[in-house]
């Protein structure tokens, strides 16, 4: 059936040859629709497209086929083929064509697809779907050409016709005509035709025709077109879209591909922000693995997301204007959402780049981490840390941790700040929605982080992220804070409520949501400091006292809390429910004044009022918690803004709870009177009968029964330093600092025992020693809190009264380590009542014990008393000979002096507040003595002398290591009680360190002058003694003390400097300030010196003082001061030399005491340890420096007499030979480490060789480290080398074996002694010597000289040499690790091995 059409339709082909031709013009359309289908029937284009099997349709009807498209393109190539005129009927058909199409609608038609012709037959003959009549023709090979040209000429004609109607384009439906051909006969003229067209088309056709490119084009002329869109892409940034699309898709070369890519990459700066998607994403796609690193650095360099966004000043005009016209505001609002869409665009296509390809998540984290060093602060941008936030989103190939790392990283040096996290949640919140949990996830993970550099950075993250996202971020925020809270880690409960604090006050009202979320901390208050207690009921008050109502539901819960713990008879508990209650009183009584008038306020002043009363009532029955009352009193009044009217009436409630407590008994001994003039009679502070009584009742109390039931109403002299703290504060805040109406207190003298009891303290009876040191505890802390109050007064009276009270204070403190050391098991009054003392916790409080060694850092040194307890301790037992040669020396000066040092008993005496430092300030003052006719009688001049001086700058050196010195963050330990460190400072905690600091760098100028004082002092004393310390004008005690504030004095100027701080951008210039201090000392160049030149005047200056060192301590503390301001600088490398050099003086020199002998002890070792590494870690050859002394020195050492150290290192001698050995050994494993593989040669064995035998537990620890080292550096070099250099490897494997042969006879020598200090390192040192023999072996295996290895039994010997006989039966078969020879490699005699050892240890 099928043959019978084709040969019918042929032979009517045949008969319609002759048809006469005529090209209808565009008007033809216009003529009736009978003429132009009966012209139309008798065309050759009309006769063989319906012969073939098509229905040409008028009326907007599409064509039907009644064939398939294959069977109708083989029909008109049958009869053009066929026809007598071909080939010119081609010609005549492709005219036929046009002259058809030149009617719009009938060209639309032909591009339109065709339909299936309804049939009664047959339908499955036809497919459903049809393509159009030129489709189909553009199939026919030997027409494709001449369809091409007609469809592209008539192109121009709808160019700016736009979309007709129907919603058809037609310019775009002849474009998708020539798209997916099964063939293109003329690929190249086709390009040539398209790129023509597109130089004159409009934009939008422009478009079309360059994204159809792929799909039209054979992979052939895929380089030459991509060439060809290169160029016009530099020519036309708004075809930038288009022809990115279609490079995609192209099939290029690398090497045009990376050229293509680096012309799209130098034009990303103009790209508009609606096409910056596509750009990144084709830049991403087109990286391989051999330039990924390369293409992401520049990718990260130009890519400037600052630039999508519009800068803040211009939103709110934008604001503004949305505000006056409502389609302005939709503009507006427009514009805003589509640059944050594009940036959101922008930041999915690195996504999808990271998630999917390895190569560009590594390079990213690369290229981020490397700008740390390379570029400068202001080059950190945005995108790195959206970056960030990607890769720990994605964790493509691990990347999670490689984010967190980097984000570290950065933070830490200070490259990524504050300002740019504002930034970017500022300006791109809705982008950084999307990467909120990883957020969370970073900030919790900074928060818990160890280092304390980056714990600000995430709070930060979690500030911004509650304010700039929406509820539930921020209730996962505010949970997460709780649970930082409950976690029990100091540090980050600390951080954690300052973030909640800051929120509430920023945020009241949506805080105020969440009030049940931190109401939960309550539960775990346990394990809360007493400040984080204060805290934490601070921000529960202000969500529940505050004038925003949506908190007030948890009022009631904090009522019941504070009453079931003000209720229990646990002293911890109560102690929380009195500083709860008074952090309350604070919330409520801070109202402002304009509110007292409303009815509520009234309410809430009655309220205080009766929690006042409740806690008084509760803290009656104990003097620890009345005391503790009393100063939460204090701090409430010196740190909060209370109303005028609630402050009235908490001044007359203490007036009257407080006040009528006052009672004085007829004195024992009136002592430290200052007020002289007593005609109008004086006040006496009764601190002797109000103890005496105290302690009658505690003695009355534990005799009785029934004591607990008749408690009366008493006066503790625990609470007097309290209250007169409280009273103090009230008189400040009501006449704005004048104390005038209490001044008669500073002078006032104290009832007393005569003090020349102290002397008789052995005679006196337990009760009675203990009593007497209660009375001197108490004299001390009346006293620190009279300097608290006065030391701001400016008359001069008053400021030399308060010198007077310092030096009463180190007096009295004086006799208190006298009555101490007689008063073995004493436990101190509590005078800190807002930590664990208040159980009764002891604070590690020696019991007739002094502190071990011997330093010469400080007054008053406590003799060593303490023997060494066990063997067992490895330093104890190396310095068993040194203890018993100091012996009869230690008696001589503990006949001298007898005493304990005050440090471990600092958390029973009342803090000082920071500005009792400004007395360092004061200089000399004087005042005149009247007689009663107004003449000058006497000239008194007070003076800060040096024992006040110590004082003063040792409680300032506590303040700063606690304040200023970041610790790392430690969890609790379960199940086991730790000392508070914070007893002492609860004063010092209410202060931000950035207030400490500026406080400390205000001080500077006084410090400077003190440490050049004391410079002056000792160069003075060198210059009378003719340079020795010991000549006969030395006074020891002047010298000791005198030595001991020029170290503390260092201490504190290095702790100040040593501030983590000064690295935020924010105290740029208060560590300017600092270091311009210093360098002013020297040279004068005020604020405009750069920071650069302010540390290199720093460092001369401090360089000067290092003539004039009286001790090792002290010279060690003036090393630790310049290598700190040497790191304030851009470059620290520059000090180096200097600060080596200076230590290597140091070392080099005889460090001799007032007395005459030599400076020894364990302070003098440590030291000497951390200055010895010092010099090993500025110097430049470390293994230079390490040979030398292992060399010159412990040979030196060897070759002198028992009591002589090394000539060249008079440091070294044989009590701190251990503490050489120790650093040396250290730095050479060190060292070791960084040496690269091709360097790693003959290490020096010389410390392993010369090693003393006391020193087996150093010996065993850190040869086993460089035994590990090493098997890990050096093995692998002998490996490569052992054929070239044969000898060299055998020597040296000789020499090292000498070195494990020791080893194993100190593992023997644990075995007869049984040390287990000892024995606790045996089996690490047997698996490396163990590891070290098969490691040989398997480099002979790899060198085919198996037969060169041989392994023995090695015999069990001692330090001596000598051989265990328990063991001589017995073959060692474990203790086989030593015995390899290469090459006839012979044993050496065990004699022969320990020879040098026994010359060390004569």
């Amino acid at each position: 059936m099928m043959r019978k059409k084709r040969r019918s339709s042929v032979e009517k082909v045949a008969g319609t040859t002759a048809a006469p031709k005529a090209k209808k013009s565009r008007n033809s359309s216009r003529q009736p629709k009978e003429a132009a289908s009966e012209e139309t029937s008798e065309t050759v284009f009309v006769t063989f497209v319906k012969k073939a099997g098509v229905s040409l349709k008028h009326n907007g009807a599409s064509h039907e086929i009644a064939v398939d498209q294959v069977v109708f393109q083989k029909r008109i190539q049958q009869q053009l083929q066929k026809s007598p005129r071909y080939p010119d009927i081609l010609k005549e058909f492709i005219t036929d064509l046009e002259a058809y199409v030149e009617n719009p609608d009938r060209f639309r038609n032909c591009l339109l697809p065709c339909v299936p012709q309804p049939s009664e037959g047959d339908v499955r003959s036809v497919s459903s779907f049809q393509e159009s009549l030129i489709r189909m023709l553009l199939g026919i090979e030997m027409l494709q050409t001449l369809i091409i040209s007609t469809l592209l000429e008539k192109l121009p004609e709808f160019m700016f016709d736009g979309i007709v109607d129907g919603g058809l384009n037609i310019p775009r439906m002849i474009i998708n005509q020539l798209k997916w051909l099964d063939r293109v006969v003329d690929t190249k003229e086709l390009a040539a035709k398209l790129m023509e067209l597109v130089s004159v088309a409009p934009v939008e056709v422009q478009r079309d025709i360059i994204t159809s490119l792929p799909e039209i084009l054979e992979d052939s002329q895929h380089n030459d077109i991509a060439r060809e869109l290169n160029a016009l892409l530099q020519e036309n940034t708004q075809l930038t879209v288009p022809i990115l699309d279609a490079l995609s898709s192209l099939n290029l070369s690398s090497s045009l591909l990376t050229e293509v890519r680096e012309a799209v990459m130098a034009t990303l700066a103009a790209v508009q922000l609606e096409d910056l998607p596509v750009v990144v994403k084709f830049i991403l796609h087109s990286v391989s693995a051999s330039n990924a690193h390369e293409v992401v650095s520049n990718l990260r360099q130009k890519l400037e997301l600052e630039q999508c966004v519009l800068p803040p000043v211009l939103q709110a005009s934008q604001i503004r204007m949305k505000s006056k016209s409502s389609a302005g505001s939709a503009s507006t609002a427009t514009a805003s959402g589509s640059s944050q869409d594009s940036v959101t665009l922008v930041l999915d296509c690195i996504k999808s780049a990271v998630r999917f390809q390895k190569t560009i998540s590594e390079a990213w984290l690369k290229v981020i981490c490397i700008c740390i060093s390379v570029i400068s602060v202001s080059s950190c941008q945005v995108l790195d840390l959206l970056v960030l936030f990607i890769l720990h989103c994605t964790n493509a190939n691990q990347s999670r941790r490689g984010a967190e790392r980097v984000l570290k990283l950065k933070v830490r040096t200070g490259l990524m700040r504050e300002a740019l996290l504002q930034k970017t949640f500022r300006d791109y919140s809705q982008v950084m929605r999307g990467y909120f949990p990883s957020i969370l996830a970073l900030a919790q993970s900074l928060v818990r982080s160890p280092d304390p550099c980056v714990v600000p950075f995430g709070g930060q993250m979690y500030s911004h992220s509650f304010t700039a996202f929406d509820s539930y971020c921020q209730q996962e925020v505010v949970g997460s804070l709780v649970t930082h809270v409950c976690s029990g880690v100091s540090g980050e409960v600390d951080v954690a409520l300052e973030l909640l604090c800051s929120l509430v006050v920023e945020k009241p009202s949506e805080m105020a949501l969440y009030a049940v979320f931190v109401k939960g901390i309550l539960d775990y208050m346990d394990n809360l400091t007493a400040q984080q207690i204060r805290r934490l009921f601070h921000l529960l008050s202000r969500l529940a006292f505050g004038q925003q109502q949506q908190g007030s539901h948890i009022q009631d819960d904090m009522h019941i809390v504070i009453r079931k713990q003000l209720s229990s008879t646990v002293p911890k508990y109560k102690r929380i429910g009195i500083i709860g209650a008074v952090m309350i009183v604070g919330s409520m009584g801070a109202l402002s004044y304009v509110m007292i008038l409303i009815l509520t306020c009234l309410l809430s002043l009655l309220q205080v009022t009766a929690l006042l009363e409740l806690v008084k009532s509760s803290s009656e029955s104990s003097p620890e918690a009345a005391a503790l009352y009393y100063d939460e009193l204090a701090n409430l009044i010196w740190s909060s803004a209370l109303d005028p009217q609630g402050e009235g009436r908490l001044r007359n409630f203490i007036s009257r709870s407080v006040l009528r407590s006052r009672s004085f008994i007829f004195p024992a001994c009136v002592m430290y009177n200052l007020e002289e003039d007593e005609s109008q009679g004086g006040i006496a502070i009764n601190l002797l009968p109000l103890l005496a009584k105290e302690t009658q009742h505690k003695g009355e109390q534990q005799q009785s029964q029934i004591g607990k039931q008749k408690q009366e109403k008493r006066v503790s002299p625990l609470c007097l330093s309290p209250f007169f703290r409280l009273l103090r504060l009230c008189e400040e805040k009501r006449h704005q600092g004048d104390l005038e109406e209490i001044d008669a207190l500073v002078g006032c003298p104290l009832i007393l025992t005569n003090m020349d009891v102290v002397d008789k303290v052995d005679s006196l009876s337990k009760a009675e020693r203990e009593f007497l040191c209660s009375l001197l505890f108490h004299t001390i802390n009346w006293f620190r809190e009279v300097v608290n109050a006065f030391c701001k007064q400016k008359e001069t009276e008053m400021k030399m009264k308060v010198m007077t009270r310092l030096q009463n204070i180190t007096v009295l403190q004086a006799l208190l380590e006298r009555a101490l050391a007689g008063t073995p098991g004493y436990m101190p009054p509590v005078s800190n009542f807002d930590g664990e003392t208040t159980d009764g916790i002891s604070f590690g409080v020696p019991v007739n014990k002094a502190k071990k060694g011997n330093g010469t850092g400080k007054k008053r040194k406590a003799p060593g008393k303490n023997a060494p307890e066990g063997a067992s301790q490895p330093e104890e037992a190396t310095e068993a000979d040194e203890t018993q040669q100091e012996q009869p020396e230690k008696e001589k000066e503990k006949e001298n002096r007898l005493g304990v040092s005050l440090t471990a008993y600092r958390p029973f005496f009342r803090e000082l507040d920071m500005e009792v430092l400004s007395v360092l300030q004061c200089g000399l003052l004087s005042r005149s003595l009247l007689d009663s006719e107004l003449h000058t009688k006497v000239q008194e001049e007070v003076v800060l002398g040096p024992t006040e001086l110590v004082f003063l700058l040792e409680d300032m050196q506590h303040k700063l290591e606690f304040s200023l010195t970041a610790a790392p963050a430690k969890r609790a330990p379960f199940l086991k009680m730790r000392a508070d460190k914070t007893v002492g400072f609860s004063h010092l905690q209410q202060r931000s360190t950035k207030d400490i600091a500026s406080y400390c760098v205000q001080l500077l100028p006084a410090l400077c002058s003190h440490l050049e004082n004391c410079h002056n002092h000792f160069q003075t004393l060198l210059s009378e003694n003719n340079g020795v310390v010991d000549g006969p004008s030395t006074d020891v005690e002047e010298h000791q003390v005198m030595s001991s504030g020029y170290q503390l004095l260092l201490q504190v100027i290095n702790t100040t400097l040593s501030w983590s701080g000064f690295s935020q951008p924010g105290q740029r210039s208060l560590l300017k300030k600092a270091l311009g201090v210093l360098a002013g000392r020297l040279k004068e160049g005020g604020p405009e010196l750069t920071l650069e030149q302010l540390v290199k005047h720093s460092f001369e200056y401090l360089l000067n003082f290092r003539s004039t060192m009286p001790s090792l301590s002290t010279a060690l503390c003036l090393s630790q001061l310049l290598s700190t301001v040497s790191e304030k600088g851009g470059n620290p490398g520059a000090y180096r030399e200097q600060t080596a050099s200076l230590a290597r003086r140091f070392l080099n020199q005889s460090w001799v005491t007032a007395s005459g002998e030599k400076e020894r002890g364990s302070k003098f070792n440590e030291a000497l340890h951390t200055l010895l590494s010092i010099y090993l870690e500025h110097v430049d050859d470390v293994l230079k420096a390490v040979e030398e002394i292992a060399g010159e020195g412990i040979t030196e050492l060897i070759n002198a007499s028992k009591d002589e150290s090394s000539a060249s290192w008079p440091t070294l001698n044989r009590q701190t030979f251990l503490v050489f050995y120790k650093v040396l050994m250290a730095e050479l494993e060190k060292a070791a480490r960084r040496i690269p593989a091709g360097k790693t040669s003959d290490s020096s064995e010389t410390i392993h060789s010369n090693c003393h035998p006391k020193n087996t537990i150093c010996f065993c620890q850190y040869g086993r480290l460089f035994l590990e080292s090493f098997l890990k550096l050096g093995m692998p070099l002998l490996d490569y080398s052992f054929k070239r250099h044969k000898e060299d490897v055998q020597s040296l494997l000789k020499t090292f074996q000498l070195s494990t042969r020791q080893l194993h006879h100190m593992c023997g020598h644990s075995k007869i002694h049984q040390d287990t200090s000892l024995t606790n390192h045996v089996p690490a040192v047997k698996k490396s010597l163990e590891l070290f023999v098969y490691r040989v072996k398997a480099m002979l295996t790899l060198n085919n000289c198996q037969e060169a290895f041989w392994m023995g039994n090695l015999k069990n010997r001692n330090l001596k040499g000598e051989e265990i006989l328990s063991q001589r039966s017995q073959g060692s078969d474990d203790d086989d690790d030593d015995d390899e020879e290469e090459e006839g490699n012979q044993e050496l005699p065990p004699a022969q091995e320990q020879s040098d050892d026994e010359v060390l240890a004569c």
